[in-house]
């Protein structure tokens, strides 16, 4: 037993994080832990790491730094990608006492025998090849929506990727698992599942990266579509050569599945594409957005764009930049080129300056402030399901619509964690969309007052 020990856990980078952050915090309930926010005193601080970001380093040392601040005598743990890539890096770090792979995490509590703190931590830590199991998670508890984890690791061979070497082969959970944790989920009064994973429209190789699919995708997504007890399903990232018609299809006739697809894009220039090694080119991106638009007009779709690749030239950007605006988007996920060890980009030619990288970034993001200020007009005086969250904001709620309208009103404790009918009524200075609400069960919401847009420039600087 825990002896009425604390723990905070904390998770860097992506859903798939929280996910399982999430599930290793009920491990620690599960034996007698105390589980408290991370910037409390706590006996333990866990946390999950990423390798994404070109800061993880940076970001890894505030947290630890934060912690030793809070209770210089607690045990420090590094668990997740980062952990698994460079966990030299990370056990040198002051006051780090234990490091765990992508193998050892889920095996957390195994190693807390011993919590004193020593001069020199300890590394735990697999080849990546033995990480071939799956480990079910989804996030609960904390947060409006759930992240439910469907599918881990990566087949793919993309030159500036790290994450099928920090969490192995693609592999999924199976089906009656996915939706026994649904039914979880749903009995907790969560109102959204937010479907996440590395790469989650390979789903139905099984552990060990079983090529025999036992199910696909669009079987995961049917069978999700008939539990009961949740009113949204979300679909995260998915690949577009990996997003057939069919599923699109299906979305556009689903009661529980939104509008609202984030289709990584990565660049609009086929050279660079082919340098990346992705799996498609952008005759068939844009095949994809056409189709979404076609059977959903008011889909929502994102897209993730890396700038400065090596061997990215103006006119490759350009032709990005032009692809991007004659496409029906919705908004950007913009990531500027850094190097990562161990990747097949690190040897490719032509690299751009690192100026020339930051310059195309600020171009892209200014383009998506445009992109989704002209998708949420287009919005403007329909009546949207929002679901509200629950954190009073400076006397604001907010919400997001069923297809990713990010929607703004005055506080009411009535209206937090509640899927609410709402009128978009305006664009107010923030960039973000207030009306006036529908009756529903009752609640009566005030209109809040806003002004118009002073200007594009004011927005772009709002939301870049």
């Amino acid at each position: 037993m825990s002896q009425n020990h604390k723990v905070a856990l904390t998770t860097l980078g992506c859903k798939l994080n929280y996910s399982e952050t999430s599930t290793i915090s009920r491990q620690f309930e599960d034996i007698g832990y105390s589980v408290v926010k991370f910037d409390q005193f706590s006996d333990i601080y866990v946390i999950n790491t990423c390798s994404v970001t070109e800061n993880a380093d940076k970001q890894f040392k505030s947290y630890v730094s934060k912690a030793l601040k809070l209770n210089p005598e607690a045990f420090l743990i590094a668990i997740g990608c980062y952990a698994q890539l460079k966990p030299e890096e990370l056990v040198k770090v002051n006051g780090v006492d234990l490091v765990l792979g992508s193998k050892e995490k889920f095996k957390i509590l195994d190693y807390l025998n011993d919590l004193k703190k020593n001069q020199n931590g300890s590394i735990h830590s697999c080849e990546i090849n033995e990480t071939n199991f799956y480990k079910s998670s989804y996030s609960i508890g904390d947060r409006t929506r759930s992240f439910l984890k469907v599918q881990d690791g990566c087949d793919y061979k993309c030159t500036y990727c790290t994450i099928p070497l920090a969490r192995g082969i693609s592999r999924s959970d199976k089906l009656h698992n996915i939706i026994n944790a649904a039914k979880s989920i749903s009995n907790s009064g969560v109102k959204e599942i937010v479907l996440t994973g590395v790469n989650i429209g390979d789903y139905g190789k099984g552990e060990f990266g079983n090529k025999n699919h036992e199910n696909t995708f669009l079987d995961l997504v049917s069978a999700l579509d008939e539990v009961t007890g949740i009113s949204r399903i979300r679909i995260s990232s998915i690949e577009p050569n990996l997003l057939s018609n069919a599923i699109i299809d299906f979305v556009s006739t689903s009661n529980k599945f939104v509008p609202h697809f984030h289709i990584p894009m990565q660049s609009g220039s086929d050279s660079v594409l082919k340098l990346m090694k992705r799996r498609y080119l952008t005759k068939l991106y844009k095949n994809r957005v056409e189709h979404v638009k076609k059977v959903i007009p008011n889909a929502c779709i994102g897209a993730d764009v890396i700038v400065g690749f090596p061997g990215e030239s103006e006119e490759d950007f350009l032709e990005t930049y032009n692809f991007i605006k004659r496409l029906n988007l919705s908004y950007l996920h913009v990531f500027t080129y850094s190097e990562r060890d161990n990747t097949e980009a690190v040897n490719l030619k032509n690299i751009v300056p690192k100026k020339i990288r930051s310059k195309r970034s600020k171009l892209l993001r200014s383009l998506s402030v445009q992109l989704k200020r002209k998708f949420y007009k287009t919005q403007l005086g329909s009546i949207k399901d929002v679901l509200f969250e629950s954190e009073n904001r400076n006397g604001f709620i907010y919400g997001f619509s069923n297809n990713y309208v990010r929607v703004k009103s005055n506080w009411r404790n009535d209206l937090a964690d509640k899927i609410i009918s709402f009128k978009l009524e305006e664009i107010d200075n923030d960039g973000l969309v207030v009306g006036k609400k529908i009756r529903f069960k009752n609640y009566n919401l005030t209109p809040i007052g806003s002004n118009s847009l002073n200007s594009l420039f004011f927005l772009m600087n709002f939301l870049t």
